[in-house]
C-alpha cells in the first residue's frame, strides 16, 4: 500500500494539500507517483497565476504516461518548487516532501470537499 499521511487533504485525482494557515502546499500522492513510475518532467504554473478548483494547473510526465495536475483548491500561486525543474524524480523519492506548488487559498471551505487520510486510503483500495 502506498504511503498516506494523516492531517493532509486528498483529491480523487491523487493530489494532496498540506495546510499551513492560509497557505496550501499542493503535490501528488505516493499512490500517484507509484502509478506514474519514473517521473521525467513536471509542468508547473507561473508564480502569481490563479488556479481554480477542478481545473488543470500543470502536468507530470513519466516514462509510462503523462498526467494532468488538477487543482484540489482555488488560490493564487505563491511559489513553485523549482527543484523539480532540474530533478523531477524527487517526486518518486518522496512525493509528500516534494510539493509542486504553494498557494494562498481563495476559499478554505473547499477543503471540506477533499478526503482525509482514511477516506483516501479507502478510495485507493477501491481503485
Amino acid at each position: 500500500m502506498a504511503k498516506v499521511i494523516e492531517g493532509l487533504y486528498y483529491s480523487e485525482s491523487h493530489e494532496f494539500v498540506k495546510v499551513s494557515g492560509n497557505v496550501g502546499y499542493i503535490g501528488i500522492t505516493d499512490y500517484a507517483q507509484h502509478a506514474l513510475g519514473n517521473i521525467v518532467y513536471v509542468d508547473m504554473p507561473e508564480v502569481d497565476d490563479d488556479i481554480e478548483v477542478g481545473e488543470d494547473f500543470g502536468a507530470i510526465e513519466s516514462v509510462k504516461a503523462a498526467s494532468d495536475l488538477k487543482a484540489p483548491v482555488s488560490g493564487k500561486v505563491l511559489e513553485i518548487n523549482e527543484a523539480l525543474e532540474d530533478e523531477p524524480g524527487l517526486l518518486n523519492k518522496d512525493a509528500f516532501e516534494n510539493w509542486i506548488i504553494k498557494v494562498e487559498f481563495s476559499d478554505t471551505s473547499e477543503l471540506k470537499d477533499l478526503m482525509d487520510a482514511q477516506g483516501y486510503e479507502e478510495f485507493c483500495s477501491e481503485s
